[in-house]
């Protein structure tokens, strides 16, 4: 018999903004400001070198730092986290202190950075933030034979991630897909990103994503350069081009996931927008439309890292290959809503959840993920002028 899943409500993973958006939404300059979340000097580290004692053998414990609302409710004896408990015996303390992949930056780089422990033995960090830590040398390696599902599981699309192309340091635990929403009862289909930014009947009804990757992919790829791999010059393009959109009137504000009362009470018509708010304002309003855009769609993951010093690595990694078990996944994503990363879990969705089966939102199929990009990883000089370009058309 299915079980029949209370759907999400509440807090969405992104109702917090994330990366540099947050300080450029506030009004400030990250150009004026230097960016001290990002100095690094001296902060590199050999992961090799830095590394604690795995006590997993005698301590059968394990620490994670994660976001809110981003697994299924941890006191159902039936769900996905009591269940890892009993099985394996390791105890669980379980946080969700990530609230903005900056603010946790700033909050564990100085022991990060000068090898002293964070008393944490996984995060959960968005791509750039993990290629960041990964390349600073924070975070230690996988043991490839103790995460087999990993290896045997993960969805093609995920794969090959230019900063971590094997697998070697980092596992998704969540994926989704940026595109554009729309109010079909208040206005017809915006088919791209280039109608959104430029259609006059939609002149000061959208609004675009705060976070600052979200948005400059699709107007890198508006002006013809591949988010993926960009120069300087079609980064400084892609800016001006949107601040003659922001200059038009076009946009009505950058937001976090702000927009999802605004689009489902008709103030906007429609919006840049994240796959899983979707989800949640479709079970309210069929009226609200995910589009994959003409350009292509963002697609993005959570992932669960290591920190040098963790403790309980081996247990570490017993949860990340639990949870690429493909009955397991897809418990996790009838609960959270956003993309399963795990092959096989739609399968199990049919025991679960069946009207969850074909939500393309959450097991889109293969002609919606052969069009999807990445923001490829950048250092310290480009992420502080392209946080200050950004900053002074957003908020400055």
């Amino acid at each position: 018999m299915a079980e029949s899943p209370v759907p999400r409500r509440g807090v969405s993973r992104r109702s917090v903004l994330k990366g540099g958006g947050a300080v450029a939404f506030a009004g400030l300059s990250l150009g004026a400001l230097k960016l001290p979340f990002f100095g690094t000097d001296g902060a590199q580290q050999d992961p090799t070198q830095c590394r604690a004692r795995d006590l997993s053998a005698e301590q059968r414990d394990l620490v994670i730092s994660n976001w809110p609302q981003y697994i299924d409710p941890k006191g159902n004896k039936n769900g996905t986290y009591q269940r890892f408990q009993n099985e394996t015996g390791i105890s669980v303390t379980y946080n969700d202190d990530v609230n903005d992949n900056s603010e946790f930056y700033a909050k564990v780089r100085n022991q990060l950075g000068s090898c002293k422990p964070i008393d944490r033995d996984m995060m959960m960090l968005t791509d750039w933030m993990a290629a960041r830590m990964i390349g600073l040398g924070w975070i230690q390696p996988l043991d490839k034979d103790k995460v087999p599902n990993l290896h045997a599981n993960l969805i093609e699309p995920l794969r090959g991630r230019q900063w971590d192309p094997d697998l070697e340091y980092h596992a998704p635990w969540q994926s989704g897909l940026t595109g554009i929403a729309y109010n079909a009862a208040k206005t017809s289909e915006v088919k791209s990103f280039e109608e959104l930014i430029t259609r006059p009947d939609l002149k000061g009804r959208i609004t675009l994503l705060s976070e600052m990757r979200d948005t400059m992919a699709f107007l890198l790829k508006v002006t013809g350069a591949d988010p993926d791999d960009f120069t300087d010059d079609e980064w400084k393009n892609a800016i001006d081009r949107l601040r003659k959109v922001v200059a038009s009137g076009q946009v009505r504000a950058f937001t976090g996931n702000d927009y999802t009362q605004d689009l489902a009470a008709g103030n906007i018509l429609a919006c840049e927008a994240w796959s899983g708010d979707v989800i949640q304002l479709q079970l309210d309003n069929p009226d609200i439309k995910f589009v994959a855009p003409e350009e292509g769609l963002s697609l993005w993951s959570d992932n669960m890292i290591i920190p040098n010093l963790a403790t309980h690595q081996a247990n570490a990694e017993k949860w990340i290959d639990y949870y690429y078990e493909p009955a397991v996944a897809a418990k996790l994503a009838s609960w959270v809503n956003y993309i399963c990363p795990v092959v096989g879990a739609r399968e199990e969705m049919e025991k679960i959840d069946p009207s969850l089966v074909d939500n393309e939102l959450i097991f889109p199929d293969d002609a919606m993920l052969s069009d999807t990009f990445d923001f490829m990883p950048l250092d310290d000089q480009q992420q502080s002028e392209y946080e200050g370009d950004w900053s002074d058309v957003t908020g400055g």
